[in-house]
């Protein structure tokens, strides 16, 4: 008991507080100091799911008004991250604020030129910036032409302007300077930081800046373009933080964790995070923790736990905790979803098979309770009226029904497939109208009876049987 009640003199509890929150725990008390006993012979890294004893525990220490630089950050409660350190793939913003190549310089192609001319043609003044062309050539404009100053110094430059000026002005005054050199265009820009921990400067060469902080990374650009350029300057900022990110894990209840990845900008708490991912889904408890872990080989990895309901419907900002670099924030899935999940893996196939044997034995009982002497090539019920009026002692229903299957005219047969079982069984009593319709049917069988019973092999008078029927006639 003891070592509990300094670990809470340590953690900046009062004693009011500790006797209010220490009151009817002893055993609890007792228990956790047996736990803790035991962690440095099994190592000091946590695996699984938080306990809920220790999830509360850590929510009663997070409501202490503790060490700061032993408690977590949260909200309210926010740390400044460190000094930012660049690695693969951030992308740099480079802005080169002063270019200037080391003497002698040599004018070269995409240089861009600050040309004044006095004394020039009053409609066609020459002030202004000039790019040197592809070939080394500086236009002028139409009146003057171009003139060539590719690998000339400035100087030499500027007496090439005036020779080439004095043929065509009376007394032109000339001043040449140079307004950009072209490896500006190269170093200025968004740079990625690739694979190998560097960027490219074009015809600089590259620079490695991965593990350096901003102004070390400025240092070392500058240092290496010193080999190119006059005491260069630039500044160097971040364009795209990709580097570093933190994770939120959902599980999926059987159907597949889901991992979201978002970049770290510094402001973060659990709370943004199930922001990002839209809340919580159907197949998530509130069980929830951040899995912080430990440098490569340095401390202990941290389990979190969150009491998530507080934080959202209390407003409570002890366990909102500020995410870091790197942090794992879990969201654990509901158990009786998980539960049921399960029980449908293991009864799915089961499902199947009893599936496929309902199927068959339901066709099997459909062929059953078909009629004796019907061939199930002629197709299902099509033989409600011709059996009714010719009865099942004949051919002639069977005849009749090939026909309707067979020959009839569309319309004809889509009516008696839809109402033709009714119509049999308002017959069934009305003897007269009965024999109306067995004079239309009997017509159509001295018409076409000894084909089509010759066709499909149904004994019939006058027609002999063939030794093999015509082929199968499409079902309903």
């Amino acid at each position: 008991m003891a070592r509990v009640n300094d670990r809470l003199e340590h953690m900046g509890c009062t004693g009011s507080e500790r006797g209010r929150r220490a009151a009817g725990r002893g055993r609890g008390w007792a228990w956790l100091v047996a736990v803790t006993a035991l962690v440095p012979a099994v190592g000091c890294n946590i695996y699984g799911r938080p306990q809920r004893t220790s999830a509360h525990q850590a929510t009663l220490s997070a409501n202490c008004q503790g060490d700061p630089a032993t408690m977590p950050a949260k909200e309210l409660a926010k740390v400044t991250l460190p000094p930012y350190v660049i690695e693969p793939p951030d992308i740099l913003l480079i802005d080169a604020l002063r270019v200037v190549p080391k003497p002698p310089f040599r004018i070269q192609s995409f240089d861009s030129l600050q040309l004044i001319v006095e004394g020039t043609l009053l409609d066609q003044p020459i002030n202004g910036v000039y790019v040197v062309e592809p070939g080394g050539l500086l236009d002028l404009g139409p009146s003057y032409g171009k003139v060539s100053v590719a690998g000339k110094s400035l100087e030499e430059a500027q007496d090439t302007v005036f020779h080439h000026l004095q043929s065509i002005l009376r007394e032109p005054q000339v001043s040449l300077t140079l307004a950009q050199a072209a490896g500006q265009q190269q170093i200025a820009g968004e740079h990625l930081v690739g694979p190998d921990g560097t960027i490219n400067l074009g015809t600089y060469g590259s620079v490695f800046v991965t593990g350096m902080t901003l102004e070390e990374a400025k240092k070392k650009i500058e240092g290496h373009l010193s080999s190119y350029l006059d005491a260069p300057l630039v500044s160097v900022d971040v364009y795209s933080y990709n580097s570093k990110v933190y994770y939120v894990i959902t599980e999926g209840a059987g159907q597949g964790d889901n991992v979201a990845r978002f970049p770290v900008t510094g402001n973060e708490t659990v709370l943004d995070a199930i922001a990002q991912i839209n809340g919580l889904s159907k197949l998530s408890s509130k069980e929830i923790w951040i899995a912080r872990p430990a440098p490569s080989g340095v401390g202990c990895d941290q389990v979190l736990p969150v009491d998530i309901e507080a934080v959202m419907r209390g407003g409570a900002t002890a366990t909102n905790y500020q995410i870091l670099p790197g942090d794992r924030v879990f969201i654990a899935q509901d158990p009786w979803i998980a539960f049921n999940g399960v029980i449908e893996k293991i009864t799915a196939p089961f499902e199947q098979v009893l599936g496929v044997s309902l199927l068959g034995v339901q066709t099997v009982q459909t062929f059953n309770r078909l009629p004796f002497g019907f061939n199930p090539n002629f197709g299902g019920g099509f033989c409600w009226v011709a059996r009714e009026v010719y009865g099942v002692e004949g051919p002639e229903w069977l005849v009749f029904r090939a026909w309707l299957l067979t020959e009839a005219p569309t319309w004809l047969r889509d009516a008696y497939g839809e109402h033709g079982e009714a119509f049999a069984a308002w017959l069934h009593d009305k003897p007269l109208a009965k024999a109306a319709v067995r004079m239309a049917m009997d017509a159509v069988l001295a018409w076409r009876g000894a084909a089509i019973a010759a066709r499909h092999g149904i004994p019939w008078p006058g027609v002999s049987a063939p030794a093999t029927a015509e082929p199968t006639i499409g079902t309903r």
